[in-house]
């Protein structure tokens, strides 16, 4: 979200992906609902202008392997966005994206690719995210052992 912030993309959702988030966040535990709660808070206060509502009709006319996961895919196409940014290949098939122009990136690929075409700001980014990790923990992170823990080996590489 950091990059966001700085302006290297338009970040996107819908409330359902939100909700999706904080349900999913139930499994680490007792906390983890209240805490990905109050960052749901945090960035819609951040980025007002990213809820996406999903125009009437788009979702019957769309198809991925998980229907559950079609809404992710009509925020897209309703808001004209290039990509749907996810680790989930599987559900998120290039083909039938690319039918409604959209592509799929994975994070890790999406940030480093960022992180060549605009290293400073991406540098201060990571350095942020460092230190808050560092500040909440109490721990002495590296950069790329945390940037692997967040599954961003790639960019924690190019960052130390």
């Amino acid at each position: 979200m950091g990059a966001a912030e700085v302006g290297l993309f338009d970040a996107r959702w819908s409330s359902r992906i939100l909700e999706e988030w904080a349900r999913a966040a139930r499994k680490i535990g007792p906390q983890g609902e209240m805490i990905a709660r109050g960052e749901i808070a945090t960035i819609q206060a951040r980025f007002p202008r990213a809820s996406v509502k999903i125009l009437q009709g788009v979702e019957a006319r769309l198809w991925l392997p998980d229907p559950n996961d079609i809404h992710v895919f009509a925020a897209a196409v309703s808001c004209s966005a290039d990509a749907i940014m996810t680790m989930n290949a599987k559900d998120f098939p290039r083909n039938e994206l690319a039918e409604q122009s959209v592509m799929r990136v994975d994070p890790d690929g999406f940030l480093t690719g960022l992180a060549q075409l605009h290293p400073a700001p991406l540098q201060r980014v990571g350095d942020a995210v460092l230190a808050e990790a560092q500040l909440l923990s109490g721990e002495p992170w590296e950069m790329r052992k945390l940037m692997r823990k967040a599954r961003l080996p790639r960019l924690g590489k190019m960052l130390t």
